[in-house]
């Protein structure tokens, strides 16, 4: 298979896979209804208003324009595939980068989307195509649902600043878009020295 194939069979599979998962959530589950499939992984419905780990800021001009940033990124990361795949380098690479893009547009297309399209989930499962959308185009929210709460307890008094208090490890609730663009990085670290070839020196006679 060609790397350019690799590419787009990789964006294919993932924005559709993210898409999938997060619309069966959003037809399926209330706002906050969860499924505890194992102690240490919940299927948890939350929308996430803004940034990742559900930062937010600057109400809707500010949600419009880290939108409008998301774009401009993924347009950079196209620039950054399509130079990639010109070059002869391993296919994680390759894969790397397609799973950052395919991670990006999904929750762009959320962002997008997601507010024209869907009513309300607010004590009630939402409704796909609904006359009464719950926002406007650029302004919709990001679905999240992975919950691992691989250790809960308290943590020990000799730790500075947070020794005592209860903590959850991992406690952010993420969505198959935010997973794409963390394997892709961890694989970009991996393979680092493929992915950021160093120039070589010409020595000058």
């Amino acid at each position: 298979m060609s790397k350019k194939n690799l590419a787009i069979l990789t964006i294919l599979i993932a924005i559709i896979l993210d898409q999938i998962i997060k619309i069966y959530v959003k037809t399926h589950f209330a706002l906050g209804e969860e499924v505890v499939v194992f102690d240490w992984f919940i299927l948890h419905f939350t929308e996430n208003n803004g940034m990742a780990m559900g930062f937010e800021f600057g109400g809707k001009a500010g949600k419009l324009f880290l939108t409008l940033f998301r774009l401009v990124a993924v347009c950079g990361i196209i620039y950054w595939l399509t130079q990639t795949i010109k070059r002869k380098v391993n296919n994680a690479v390759i894969i790397a980068i397609s799973l950052i893009f395919s991670g990006a547009v999904g929750n762009i297309i959320d962002s997008v989307f997601y507010g024209v399209i869907f009513d309300s989930s607010e004590h009630k499962v939402a409704t796909l195509f609904s006359d009464n959308p719950y926002g406007t185009i650029f302004h919709g929210k990001v679905v999240d649902m992975f919950y691992f709460p691989l250790w809960q307890g308290v943590l020990p008094d000799w730790i500075p600043f947070v020794g005592g208090e209860f903590f959850t490890f991992f406690q952010y609730i993420f969505n198959p878009a935010d997973a794409f663009i963390s394997v892709g990085v961890a694989l970009l670290f991996i393979f680092s020295k493929q992915a950021f070839p160093k120039e070589e020196k010409k020595i000058e006679a």
